[in-house]
């Protein structure tokens, strides 16, 4: 899921190329340490972990690294302990940013997290300040060609899906948080597993990004994806097609 998706800046993740491979599965990682924490190593019956581990796949996450943090976080002990944040505001430009943590030092992390934003033109907000613009949503993402874009429509809408998109990059089935494993559950029934799923947050008000912050905009996303601790981050910020054409020309 890409930051300008079908869905309109569903979630901010670098392109492919510039993805730090350790990072990525150092943040999976963490997840999947912490969702066998919570729920044991068992994946039929920890809801949460069968989402991290669905991450891990979609990112081609080497299985010796995700049976080492499963291990690890089942095992329980006095192992570091990490705790879920989330924080919000804006980002330059003026487009709404949430920006969700796991982390194993508060401090540290209000830190760093606050450093970014006061350095790049962002400003940070107070608890809600911004989530009234976004809504939390399930997904599950199936390739283009894993059906014709009718039949995944009605197959989904059975599932329990509540809205269905399909285009160039894919088919994404959307449904009420609580719906999230059994329509996920009934597609894969359908279809196999999918390629990617779990829960987001969509914006409900979308934000023009002005063409002369949409430089600082996007190294905004970029420092904050860079901190170790930030798991996800979403937004509500629309850049031009002329002017993603314009950053990929620099």
């Amino acid at each position: 899921m890409a930051g300008h998706s079908k869905f309109k800046n569903i979630m901010h993740r670098k392109g492919a190329q510039d993805k730090k491979r350790a990072r990525v599965f150092a943040k999976i990682g963490r997840e999947l340490m912490v969702a066998a924490k919570l729920g044991g190593d068992d994946a039929s019956a920890n809801p949460r972990l069968r989402t991290a581990l669905s991450a891990a796949r979609a990112e081609n996450m080497p299985k010796d690294n995700i049976e080492r943090a499963i291990k690890k976080g089942a095992g329980g002990g006095e192992g570091t302990s990490y705790e879920e944040i989330r924080y919000e505001g804006r980002a330059p430009g003026g487009a709404s940013v949430i920006v969700e943590v796991l982390t194993d030092n508060r401090n540290r992390t209000a830190s760093e997290v606050r450093a970014t934003f006061s350095k790049l033109g962002g400003s940070l907000g107070e608890s809600n300040s911004v989530l009234f613009q976004f809504d939390r949503l399930a997904f599950a993402q199936y390739p283009t060609d894993t059906a014709d874009e009718d039949s995944f429509f009605e197959t989904a809408l059975e599932a329990g899906a509540e809205d269905v998109a399909s285009d160039e990059d894919g088919h994404e089935a959307i449904a009420n948080p609580d719906s999230l494993h059994s329509m996920t559950e009934a597609l894969t029934e359908a279809y196999g597993e999918p390629i990617s799923y779990g829960l987001m947050w969509r914006t409900n008000l979308p934000t023009d990004v002005p063409s002369d912050k949409v430089a600082n905009f996007m190294k905004f996303l970029d420092a904050l994806e860079d901190n170790d601790d930030v798991q996800k981050l979403y937004h509500n910020g629309v850049i031009s097609d002329a002017d993603l054409d314009a950053l990929d020309e620099d």
